[in-house]
């Protein structure tokens, strides 16, 4: 080939790995945030482990370098396949063994490694092609570089994520990592190898290509039963959205059944108990005026549908992030009986909207706003219980709004809990923490305040509840002497407390 689209050639490969490895580490960051939550520090544990390997490696691609050609064929190769499997790999490792954070520690290891010999091998073979000096040779190498990792990760959330998923767009990284390689090594510099190495090579590749190609022929089967390994029940329905991994699962015993929603492996509700949940999430707020309500969170429609039982709201707004969630709330046959078809109710206008956003974006106010969000375990959610967060809430009250917010529990996690009090009296809201016994998750507690000042919880529904009485929710503002209120700083979006406070305290059960 003439030198200069031999030239060409091989920055179009540099291009082609930079993007490879790029996709390669926000896979396993992504995975880490979608199975563990906690995105920061799976984010901090990959970068961290692939940059020192990636210095490794390139120490240890300088004795390779007389053999420059062969030992790049054979990094490729090996990048390729490990690459292209490291989802699947980590995934049986969190599913069947219990020991994913030692595997993530490893694989992100042996991949910087492999990413980190690439660029030293490259820039020979570079130099092999046409003589320059070693700055501009660097400068082209490293422009290239950047540019592949740009497009690598731009494709990683907008094309591979939702065509693919996580677990065949690794795989199929894979084999265009594998196929760039091959084009380097086999049409470039195919007559600086011997006979036997072309063959060893070819034979290499076509075996590396078939086990990717495997993968993606079992990668359904595999992802199904590894899957089944994390829950106890059945698995009925199973979603992965562009935001969260949507499972439901029913184990049925005679004519009833317990039907089960779990988010990125987090369990929702049960259906043997949730009344129990949002009876006492939505009645003490509604016990005030409740002409208009905004439910932030809540997408499956049972909050929705205990909101529904007051004749005289007219005015109801939820917001939910996940349109897959809203969805599945509206189809599923499971979610439907239990919401009583409330997410298709014709009072009830469903907005598919990020609330930060969302309340910073609208002017209008509410009698009750009902906050029902995921406990904040990882960044994301972190910030819908920040002091800026409970600030807006507060400004889109009615004059004598009301406004409840899970809290989580006031056993398992009693700084977490108490934290939600300390942001929303530093947002201007005066909560009164309740709690009640739900089974499915233990102690589990509520903060209800309004902009007039501290209520009392009470309870005026208009009909029967199932759970909830005057005096159950009399008895649930009482706290047992291990569990009384601390004294917590806020948090913020700035410092978010409850995020740590969060992770430490769960992680312990």
């Amino acid at each position: 080939m003439r030198p200069r689209f031999a030239r060409a050639g091989l920055l179009a490969v540099v291009f082609v790995c930079a993007a490879c490895g790029l996709v390669y580490e926000l896979a396993l960051v992504s995975l880490g945030s979608f199975l563990i939550g906690n995105t920061a520090t799976q984010a901090s544990i990959v970068l961290a482990v692939m940059v020192f390997a990636m210095g490794i490696g390139s120490l240890a691609a300088k004795p390779l370098q007389p053999q420059s050609v062969t030992a790049f064929a054979v990094i490729e190769l090996l990048l390729a396949l490990i690459g292209g499997l490291s989802v699947m790999v980590l995934y049986a490792a969190f599913a069947y063994l219990e020991l994913y954070t030692p595997a993530l520690v490893l694989v992100a290891f042996v991949l910087g490694i492999l990413i980190g010999a690439e660029i030293p091998l490259l820039m020979v073979l570079l130099q092999r092609i046409r003589r320059q000096e070693a700055g501009s040779a660097v400068a082209d190498m490293f422009a290239v570089d950047y540019i592949g990792a740009l497009i690598g990760g731009l494709c990683f959330p907008f094309l591979l994520l939702p065509f693919f998923g996580q677990l065949r767009g690794a795989l199929a990284v894979g084999l265009v990592n594998a196929a760039a390689g091959c084009f380097l090594v086999f049409v470039i510099f195919r007559k600086s190898m011997s006979r036997t190495q072309m063959l060893v090579l070819s034979a290499s590749a076509i075996g590396v290509v078939a086990v990717l190609v495997a993968g993606l022929m079992l990668s359904g089967r595999f992802e199904i039963t590894a899957r089944q390994a994390l829950y106890r029940d059945p698995i009925v329905a199973a979603e992965r959205s562009a935001y969260q991994d949507i499972v439901i699962t029913e184990n049925r015993f005679g004519a009833a059944a317990d039907t089960r929603l779990y988010l990125n492996g987090d369990l929702q509700f049960s259906s043997v108990d949730e009344h129990r949940y949002h009876e006492t999430l939505v009645h003490p707020a509604m016990s005030g005026p409740h002409d208009s309500v905004l439910i932030l969170g809540g997408g499956d429609g049972l909050a929705l549908r205990e909101v529904l039982t007051y004749p005289d709201a007219r005015d109801i707004t939820l917001v939910e992030l996940d349109p897959e969630m809203i969805r599945l709330a509206r189809t599923d046959e499971r979610l439907t009986t239990l919401n009583r078809g409330s997410m298709t109710d014709p009072r009830a206008a469903v907005v598919t909207a990020d609330a930060f956003s969302w309340l910073r974006g609208t002017d209008r106010r509410f009698d009750v706003i009902i906050v029902d969000m995921p406990d904040p375990d990882d960044s994301a959610t972190a910030k819908l219980y920040s002091t800026e967060f409970y600030a807006m809430v507060r400004a889109h009250l009615a004059e004598s709004g009301r406004t409840v917010v899970q809290a989580g529990s006031p056993y398992f996690a009693p700084k977490s809990f108490w934290c939600v009090a300390s942001t929303m009296r530093a947002a201007g809201l005066d909560p009164t923490p309740y709690h009640v016994d739900v089974p499915a998750f233990g102690d589990w507690g509520f903060h209800l305040a309004g902009v007039a000042g501290r209520i009392t919880p009470s309870v005026r529904a208009p009909g029967p509840l199932r759970f909830l009485s005057p005096e159950q929710l009399a008895a649930a503002t009482v706290f047992p002497l291990d569990r009384q209120q601390l004294d917590l700083p806020p948090s913020t979006l700035m410092d978010p407390r409850i995020l740590r406070y969060a992770q430490g305290e769960w992680a312990t059960y």
